[in-house]
């Protein structure tokens, strides 16, 4: 049988690495990243180049002949791209524009990771048709790169990703857990705002429903978040709790000055992801269920 050609975009990512991880024999698998290659199960093949280079990505594509992107390559750094909007928009909006683009022409479905903090925060539980209201430049890119991705029709897929929570299941990536439990560990004090309000979605379940979104048929926007609306703070404090860390650890802390701004509450429903995919959501301690036992697996390996 003739497997189908998955591309992932910004591959060393921490979503990134849970699709490659979860992703099975059905899917042909094409990492793309400027770094170079983790362990890497048989069915995926690493390519390494800057996505970013003119010609060298449309070139990989046509060589590969995907039947689905996912699209995780991002500027996602709030304050970076406060500071360096030119290289938020050219990774944010512009890299998505030659991927719609080169997918338009191929009939190729294109996943765009996309991110809850394009609300204004002021209005929610937000579900998939409430319209966007960015209070940051990185909001901005990313819902210039919805709006791309809309325009494909049919071959478009939006996912809107909370705040992603959990341990990586292949490279590094970028996970605050990880920042968390190495500065817990070393006995820190580890402050965090009261004001945010999130519905936070583990690593597992995100990766298991980005594969279930480029597998099917589904169409438009899906809210990929947690059951559970809490702030950082609490987040935090449950966090610590499940993996055996004294409460005084963790504290109220203001946001720290020069930020860029944030939404305050970007809970997001999941009204339509639960009525149209097998990948259910999970309540907070649900997803930290899942981290700890993969955790635990892995250890035991």
């Amino acid at each position: 049988m003739t497997r189908r050609k998955l591309l992932v975009t910004g591959a060393n990512g921490f979503v990134a690495g849970s699709i490659l991880a979860q992703a099975d024999n059905q899917w042909e698998v094409h990492a793309v990243s400027r770094s170079s290659a983790p362990t890497l199960p048989q069915n995926i093949r690493w390519h390494t180049f800057d996505i970013l280079q003119t010609g060298v990505s449309e070139k990989v594509f046509l060589e590969i002949k995907p039947d689905v992107i996912i699209h995780t390559a991002a500027a996602a750094d709030i304050d970076f791209c406060q500071s360096n909007p030119q290289v938020a928009r050219a990774v944010n909006v512009e890299l998505t524009r030659k991927l719609a683009g080169l997918c338009a022409g191929a009939k190729t479905r294109l996943v765009l990771c996309s991110t809850d903090t394009i609300f204004d925060g002021e209005h929610a539980p937000y579900d998939e048709d409430h319209a966007p209201g960015p209070v940051n430049i990185y909001a901005e890119t990313k819902v210039e790169a919805e709006q791309i991705v809309s325009g494909l029709g049919p071959q478009g897929i939006i996912a809107r990703l909370a705040l992603v929570m959990g341990l990586p299941l292949m490279g590094s990536g970028n996970s605050f857990l990880v920042r968390l439990i190495d500065l817990w560990t070393a006995g820190k004090i580890v402050g965090a705002p009261e004001h945010e309000i999130r519905t936070p979605v583990d690593v597992i379940t995100v990766g298991n429903a980005l594969l279930e979104l480029a597998d099917g048929t589904h169409q438009g926007i899906f809210h990929l978040a947690g059951l559970s609306r809490v702030n950082r703070l609490e987040l935090n404090r449950i966090i610590a709790a499940r993996f055996g860390f004294p409460s005084h650890l963790t504290v109220a802390q203001p946001a720290a000055p020069g930020r860029a701004p944030r939404p305050r509450d970007v809970s997001l429903s999941t009204g339509k992801t639960g009525s149209e995919l097998k990948t259910p959501m999970r309540t907070i301690e649900e997803g930290l269920s899942l981290i700890l036992d993969r955790r635990h697996a892995a250890k035991a390996e």
